[in-house]
């Protein structure tokens, strides 16, 4: 009997809020991966020392208000987009798993996976597959998101730096402006893809 992949996400334990530098530090990388841009243009573009923004983006920095707004318009930002703490940017929903709706008249269910944020636009592709040769994708214009819904095959799906293993029925989101891939582990692979626009 062959044995069934342990599908399970993991736990974290609870973590202590993390400290101003911290969260300055993760947005600075999140930032600048999302922009494209390497360490020494960021810097150059927002007249600071490579060596002042290397130690900004590694915790260890104690920036000035002037250094943050400068690394602001170098990336073309909101200020409060390096005080935010992160949040989740990839949803994971299993086929089977989340809020379902039946009808009163027929043998019909919807589960909703991802509602429209105001002002988006969506985009709908079929995207087939096939073992061999990951599609590694740059990443597109701020702010897009992408929805994944797999139908055929495995893959994986998500961020460059962390995919995730889907199945069929198994649902994705993820930032669609930073580095990602799609990798098909099984022949026959195909799934429906949604690019949000905001």
């Amino acid at each position: 009997m062959t044995q069934q992949p342990d599908r399970s996400e993991p736990v974290s334990p609870q973590q202590a809020p993390a400290s101003p530098q911290e969260v300055i530090a993760a947005a600075l990388r999140r930032e600048r991966a999302r922009s494209g841009l390497s360490l020494t243009e960021v810097a150059r573009r927002a007249g600071i020392a490579k060596s002042t923004l290397s130690q900004l983006e590694s915790g260890s920095g104690n920036p000035s208000i002037e250094t943050l707004w400068a690394l602001c318009i170098a990336l073309d930002i909101q200020f409060s987009r390096l005080l935010e703490p992160p949040t989740p940017q990839v949803q994971v929903i299993r086929a089977g798993e989340g809020p379902v709706l039946a009808s009163a008249q027929s043998e019909y269910r919807t589960t909703l996976l991802a509602a429209s944020p105001p002002a988006a636009r969506r985009d709908v592709y079929r995207v087939t597959a096939e073992p061999g040769h990951p599609r590694d994708s740059a990443p597109h214009s701020r702010g897009v998101v992408e929805h994944i819904v797999l139908c055929a095959g495995r893959a994986k799906v998500g961020p460059t730096e962390g995919p995730v293993e889907l199945e069929p029925g198994d649902y994705i989101c993820y930032p669609g402006d930073m580095p990602h891939v799609f990798e098909a582990l099984e022949p026959g692979t195909w799934a429906l893809l949604v690019s949000e626009y905001s």
